[in-house]
């Protein structure tokens, strides 16, 4: 039973995970940044459930809930966040490709500046940069990457840098922190909704269907955006009508409550 259920989590989490790659690639974070992230979050939620099973949390008993040396849980807990010290910046390989292009005399031209690099060659070369910068990630990956931010300009055979600072796309930070705020609740409604008892469940569910014509969707985007903007309103008045000022009361009297809802479709 105990396999069949990881069996199943990890069926789960590699699903939840995949669009929560492509976003992290389309933005330009690492695995490597990812990792560290990932590593922090169990040294975090391994603190808490010590502390929720009663028991007093130490550095070895969340090694032993989570798995990770007792070296590693103190470095994880005693690091600052990620908008402290941007995890990304130390991971991106693309960031440090561009950083030798401009620092490496090899790749520099007689003025000290980026030198027009051929795209192939054992020195001096842009397949040379990526080889000693980036390790693995083959050269023309990574030549895509950088056309792709506008960092470079490939043409005849040779690479020119035209950017020196990389920036995969114009990130909408606001949109970024939905990101991080709005998924978190989900998955904390879940997992409420996994752990609780049936009449303490949060509210959960969504409509589907996977034979919709094409031709009707868009009818129904607008159809969709409608209500869901409706009852939006609704639930906004009437929260409104029940909120209490927070700096005049007891902190036990004001919660914060949230009601999501989205779209989403699938070709294919």
């Amino acid at each position: 039973m105990e396999n069949s259920l990881h069996q199943a989590l990890s069926a789960a989490v590699l699903h939840l995970l995949r669009p929560l790659a492509r976003v992290l690639l389309n933005h330009g974070l690492s695995y490597g940044a990812f990792a560290e992230l990932a590593r922090k979050a169990f040294v975090m939620e391994g603190f808490e459930y010590v502390a929720r099973s009663g028991k007093r949390a130490t550095i070895s008993s969340v090694s032993a809930l989570t798995g990770m040396t007792r070296k590693e849980v103190k470095r994880l807990r005693d690091l600052s966040g990620a908008s402290d010290e941007p995890a990304s910046e130390r991971y991106n390989r693309a960031i440090r490709v561009i950083s030798g292009w401009v620092n490496d005399p090899e790749f520099n031209d007689p003025q000290g500046e980026p030198a027009q690099l051929p795209v192939d060659g054992s020195h001096s070369s842009f397949s040379a940069l990526v080889k000693k910068y980036s390790g693995d990630i083959p050269p023309m990956a990574m030549l895509s990457v950088l056309e792709s931010s506008g960092n470079v300009l490939s043409k005849d055979g040779a690479v020119e840098l035209k950017e020196r600072a990389y920036l995969p796309s114009s990130t909408p930070l606001d949109k970024i922190n939905i990101l991080g705020r709005d998924v978190a609740e989900l998955i904390g409604t879940i997992g409420h909704n996994l752990e609780t008892e049936p009449g303490q469940r949060f509210f959960q569910r969504k409509v589907s269907n996977t034979t919709v014509s094409a031709a009707a969707l868009p009818e129904f985007r607008r159809y969709s955006n409608q209500r869901s903007q409706e009852l939006l309103e609704d639930y906004h008045a009437w929260l409104s009508a029940h909120q209490v000022d927070p700096q005049a009361c007891d902190t036990d009297q004001a919660r914060y409550v949230a009601v999501g809802v989205y779209y989403t479709e699938l070709s294919g």
